[in-house]
């Protein structure tokens, strides 16, 4: 039977909603247990929520030693490490999980597998290929370990139950690099919802014409409570920068509700927003492509329409 370790993905002692999402994933390969692993300078927090989320069998927390790097310099051998004894490694399909999961997996010695989206067997998953124009099916190894990324976007989050899974400390001696050093850690803060699971998306493109007018998508998306997010054409332009890039080579992401402002709609950012539950699009023009797949159109100017939809909330 498959015993399934979920790497948890956490920040400021929070834990993000990808590692729930990514137990879903796990639960349907329909193995005998589903671990979580927690790895922090500060586990307990985090650790009590990882075990409250349905379907975990235990979770695993790796704390950092005393006068040790931070652990976010060692996570893959750490990772490679506890991953003794189990048939799968699901990472979420985040920025955190596609930086560790090769490396851990290049430790174990496996071939990745990368944002699964269906699961058809233990060893079978499905995964989009040409910018999600094109579903393959992939087999595994059975004979190894199944390191795997999990697209977050094509699963429900699990839900959190009032009973706890019990949490078991492990030791943290695992193997280190020696030609690397953990210097620090540079973040953007803001305190809006994270791009990648916020239920709400607000997100601006080249129509909107400048940094400064970026302004008018950030007011609209605090008067609303959700996330801002942007095509590659607005960070490449420098409106915004890349970590609210959504698409193919951005982030993918599925909230119950995308406003697109602006947004003529490349089939790379499409398929960052393909899983997203109402897509509302707004754009100058008629033709423009993201028309194809919204929900609610409107052919109309954004810098006339958004004072419109503020003074109607």
């Amino acid at each position: 039977m498959s015993k399934i370790l979920v790497i948890a993905e956490h920040l400021n002692g929070k834990l993000n909603p990808s590692t729930a999402r990514a137990v879903s994933a796990a639960a349907a390969v329909k193995g005998e247990a589903i671990d979580v692993l927690v790895l922090a300078d500060h586990v307990d927090a985090i650790a009590a929520e990882a075990a409250r989320i349905e379907g975990v069998s235990k979770v695993i927390t790796i704390a950092r030693a005393e006068n040790a790097h931070p652990l976010a310099a060692v996570l893959a051998p750490q990772v490679a490490k506890a991953a003794a004894g189990y048939s799968h490694v699901f990472f979420p399909s985040t920025t955190f999980g596609k930086d560790v999961a090769p490396r851990a997996a290049a430790l174990l010695g496996v071939a990745q597998v990368s944002d699964v989206m269906a699961v058809d067997g233990a060893h079978t998953f499905k995964r989009p290929i040409y910018a999600g124009n094109a579903i393959v099916t992939v087999e595994a190894n059975p004979a190894h370990a199944v390191v795997a990324t999990i697209r977050t976007a094509s699963w429900p989050a699990a839900a959190t139950g009032a009973s706890s899974a019990p949490v078991e400390a492990a030791g943290a001696d695992a193997a280190l690099p020696g030609h690397t050093r953990f210097v620090n850690l540079q973040q953007g803060k803001s305190d809006r919802p994270d791009l990648q699971s916020a239920g709400k998306v607000v997100s601006g493109g080249r129509g909107v014409g400048s940094k400064e007018n970026f302004e008018i998508i950030f007011k609209l998306a605090d008067k609303i409570g959700a996330a801002v997010g942007a095509s590659r054409a607005a960070v490449d332009a420098g409106y915004v920068p890349n970590e609210l890039q959504v698409g193919q080579t951005g982030k993918i992401i599925a909230p119950e509700l995308y406003l697109a402002f602006g947004i003529s709609g490349a089939i790379q950012h499409l398929t960052g927003i393909k899983d997203a539950g109402t897509i509302v699009a707004i754009n100058k023009d008629g033709e423009a492509p993201i028309f194809e797949i919204a929900d609610i159109g409107l052919v109309g100017d954004l810098f006339k329409l958004i004072p419109e939809i503020e003074q109607a909330l």
